[in-house]
């Protein structure tokens, strides 16, 4: 399994009428965990795009344990549970300051082709990229 910490500091912004963080935004902390994730392994969705791949979301789920708070450092700990096929999941858990789980969930993307707008099997850059975090028997 291959997993990736990133950092990020809660803004005002992103917090409801009880500093509490509003909801809707852990999609987004899930994206910034997955794209420098991503990038810890010298890929970029800016590079896969170019190449002609694009990464849609099909599914996600989250489950809110604790509320993050206003001006929190958070840690989002991206997991990548096994190596991507025509589909590729990822697994958050979201740390407040105090390393208390605050926020898990999941997200499943597929591989499109831009050109043709159709499903596609991972590129084997990214499956190279990951395979020495996977035992393949």
């Amino acid at each position: 399994m291959y997993s990736h910490d990133t950092q990020l500091r809660t803004r005002y912004s992103e917090t409801d009428q009880m500093g509490y963080v509003y909801y809707g935004n852990y999609p987004a902390y899930y994206e910034c965990g997955r794209v420098e994730a991503m990038r810890a392994l010298g890929l970029s969705y800016a590079k896969l795009e170019e190449s002609g791949v694009m990464m849609p979301v099909l599914e996600s789920y989250s489950k809110y344990h604790k509320p993050g708070k206003y001006d929190e450092q958070l840690t989002i700990r991206t997991h990548i549970p096994q190596l991507p096929t025509a589909r590729m999941r990822f697994e958050y858990e979201i740390f407040n300051e105090g390393q208390e789980l605050i926020h898990s969930g999941w997200t499943m993307l597929t591989f499109v082709n831009m050109e043709t707008g159709r499903p596609m099997r991972a590129p084997a850059v990214m499956r190279e990229a990951l395979a020495p975090y996977f035992d393949e028997k």
